[in-house]
């Protein structure tokens, strides 16, 4: 049997005692013989883990990096799978990170080679990184760019032809069309303004074959945080509608980078209200045969929902380093949102009506009615006084209300921790003051197991860290000294920033520059193939504001790591309700998320015992020295005098 666990199993003997045998063997023989170093705290989290998967249970396992904590839970996760035959789910923190665990030099297909298996894993994306065939249509029509051109041409020949489709054929995923901009792709990829369910090309699109595909694997699936969220909240409105859940039942989870997925939850549960969403549904609905009552309170409602949008984007404002703009309730939009609410309202009565007539197909009524539904029930969310956070997002003119809870441990509890199976936590970033406590009571856990890795390096000898200190109004002097040290380790180097502006301000600063290294920005391409573009260019470097968690790039193609800032939260509405909700911000939400993350860039830089080199943490001259302290008592080694980087050995 292809997929059989890789263990003889009577059916006399247990599966735990002859798993923790075949794990010994592997960690003790296999692996080493493989060409992988035997490191005790990773011996030590594997038998730690075993204890969740035999009780069923949530277990926090910290790790520090180094610890090879990817390749514990894999092989947990693999055997397990194959022991329940269900799938398991493996959960990364963000959709840039799901490609790392695939690709050619990642943990799997180490694994596959050290250990001659054959692990049939697959990947579930968002919506967002698929494309979709109605935007891109319209494009071809009125673009002369050659870059939608040539995506057109490498569609399957099923997509526009009378032929069936003979065998799968995977196709639109983001992946596929890595020379294009994150811009770019963006006029092509799938949106929420987008109708699926009434779709014509919906069972040639490539989102819905890969779904089928995916919810065949035998091992694993991988998808992120998100994702995996958005199943959880969807699964029975989508049983409602008679449509598969958007993951199959899975014998476990593993949520990578768990000490994100507290957020992950509370956007899984945001309602989001789209001016555009409401005004194309309505256009819609008058296209059909309707009574004269109805259409005159659709164009009722149109009017008044322009009105209200623009009532929000009145009274927000923008903050720094985010695209989330603070709403300011006054009795202006309060007034307005109770008209829209009160013809909401008379247009579902009015459809109650229209539906008894059959003048409009019954499951576009039905689509219409649900829609309806939930942005009535988003927007009377809105204008009580709710334990939420409300802000406005305005992208080129698409205007989109957001609501989101919160808390949601109650929530969590119950639709996700209730379930007996094993759920694993891994990162090296998961306790405060070594206690579980706080991750725990945030997503509703009250029975847990635990255990803590420290890390195997010896960071005095292998890492130089420099924290050069710069005006917060000069950022020319940031950008010359980031460009001047990546000159020096001729690249090898990630710069991972805080906030876009930043990435765009560098990105300004070394156009033109002559360098003999090439230097990839995140949004130039698809990330995965920037990712492996960096790793496999030992003279290169890479540029980023989401990488901070999970990259994974051992050897000299990273030697150099810069931090453009210290990585404190935005002044948006989600941390804004954060730190209302203490009594000393700074010290309770600012301070812990920056020396968090914090960690976690500083972490990219050693990755095997042979890896050295340097991290740059630039920091403002204005800085207060309670920060400094901080930051001082989180580094792995001493900060250098030497303001000069190190030469290289």
């Amino acid at each position: 049997m292809k997929n059989r666990i890789p263990f003889e199993l009577s059916k006399t003997e247990s599966f735990f005692e002859k798993l923790g045998e075949w794990i010994g063997d592997v960690f003790y023989d296999h692996l080493p013989e493989a060409g992988f170093e035997l490191r005790d705290e990773q011996v030590y989290m594997a038998f730690q883990l075993e204890k969740a998967f035999k009780d069923k249970k949530v277990m926090f396992a910290e790790a520090g990096v180094g610890t090879g904590k990817t390749i514990v839970y894999l092989l947990y996760a693999i055997c397990y799978a194959r022991y329940t035959n269900q799938p398991a789910i493996i959960a990364c923190a963000d959709e840039t990170l799901i490609e790392q665990l695939v690709k050619k030099e990642g943990d799997i297909a180490k694994l596959e080679k050290a250990l001659s298996l054959h692990i049939d894993v697959r990947l579930a994306k968002s919506r967002d990184q698929y494309l979709c065939l109605n935007k891109l249509d319209k494009l071809i029509i009125g673009s002369d760019d050659e870059a939608f051109s040539m995506v057109h041409e490498r569609l399957p020949h099923f997509i526009h032809g009378n032929q069936s489709m003979q065998s799968f054929e995977k196709y639109g995923d983001r992946k596929d069309y890595p020379e294009l901009t994150d811009e770019q792709w963006a006029k092509i990829g799938w949106d929420s303004l987008e109708d699926c369910f009434t779709c014509e090309n919906r069972h040639r699109c490539g989102q819905t074959l890969h779904r089928d595909w995916y919810r065949k694997a035998n091992d694993l699936i991988i998808c992120s945080h998100d994702f995996y969220m958005e199943h959880i909240w969807t699964k029975e409105s989508r049983k409602r509608e008679g449509q598969l859940a958007l993951l199959p039942e899975h014998s476990c989870v593993v949520f990578d980078e768990g000490h994100l997925l507290e957020f992950a939850s509370q956007k899984a549960l945001t309602y989001r209200f789209s001016e555009r969403v409401l005004e194309i549904l309505l256009t819609k609905l008058m296209a059909n045969d309707v009574r004269e009552n109805t259409l005159y309170t659709i164009e009722d409602l149109l009017v008044q929902n322009e009105q209200f949008f623009y009532q929000l984007k009145q009274s927000a404002f923008m903050n720094e380093g985010s695209d989330k703009l603070t709403i300011e309730k006054n009795a202006a939009i309060r007034s307005h949102g109770k008209q829209l609410l009160t013809l909401i309202n008379t247009l579902e009565e009015e459809l109650v009506l229209e539906s008894e007539m059959y003048t409009i197909n019954e499951y576009e009524l039905k689509i219409v009615e649900e829609y309806l539904e939930q942005i009535s029930f988003s927007l009377s969310l809105f204008l009580k006084e709710m334990n939420g956070i409300t802000w406005l997002e305005d992208n080129d003119g698409e205007r989109t209300l957001v609501i989101m809870p919160r808390l949601v441990q109650e929530i969590m509890k119950e639709e996700v921790f209730s379930i007996k199976k094993p759920y694993v936590f891994s990162s090296a970033t998961l306790s405060e003051n070594k206690s579980y406590d706080y991750i725990a009571h945030s997503l509703g856990i009250e029975d847990y197991l635990s255990c803590q890795v420290a890390s195997p390096f010896n960071y005095e000898e292998k890492m130089k860290i420099q924290m050069p200190a710069f005006s917060s109004q000069d950022i020319s002097k940031k950008c010359g000294y980031a460009f001047e040290q990546i000159v020096h380790t001729n690249g090898q180097a990630l710069v991972l920033f805080s906030s876009q502006t930043d990435l765009i301000a560098f990105k300004q600063f070394c156009h033109g520059k002559r360098l003999s290294f090439p230097i990839y920005f995140e949004g130039d391409a698809e990330i995965s193939t920037l990712v492996s573009q960096f790793q496999n260019e030992k003279e290169s470097v890479l540029c980023s504001v989401h990488l901070w968690e999970g990259l994974d790039i051992p050897g000299p193609s990273l030697e150099n790591v810069i931090i453009f800032s210290l990585p404190f939260p935005p002044n948006d509405p989600v941390f804004t309700a954060k730190r209302n909700a203490v009594t000393d911000p700074f010290s309770e939400v600012d301070l812990p998320y920056m020396l968090l993350r914090l960690r976690q860039g500083i972490g990219r830089l050693i990755r095997t015992h042979e890896d050295k080199g340097i991290v740059h943490i630039l920091i403002n001259k204005e800085e207060d020295r309670q920060v400094i302290e901080a930051v001082l008592s989180i580094l792995p080694a001493e900060v250098s005098s030497d303001r000069k980087a190190p030469s290289k050995g």
